[in-house]
């Protein structure tokens, strides 16, 4: 790992087409601005973890749904896909 140190206004280059800018120094944080193609992902890792968790979460949940509609298909129950209401008269 590179360590710099840089002051306000002072940038970083990685490459031909990036470019870290220090913006701003607050007690124990800093903002700083990227400037890179569009093409280039830029993520925060805390981010990036919680969609990863939110992911596994997710699709545990989608195969314990997947077995209890197999379940239900199986047992030829007949399920409604309006929310319980009656048709309107002359349907």
């Amino acid at each position: 790992m590179l360590v710099l140190t840089r002051k306000v206004g002072e940038q970083i280059l990685i490459g031909d087409d990036i470019v870290i800018t220090v913006l701003d120094s607050r007690g124990d944080g800093i903002r700083i601005g990227i400037d890179a193609p569009r093409g280039v992902k830029i993520q925060r890792e805390e981010v990036l973890r919680a969609v990863t968790e939110a992911n596994l979460a997710a699709a545990a949940a989608d195969a314990a749904g997947a077995d209890a509609l197999k379940a239900l298909l199986q047992s030829g129950a007949v399920v409604s896909t309006d929310g319980g209401q009656d048709d309107p008269p002359g349907v």
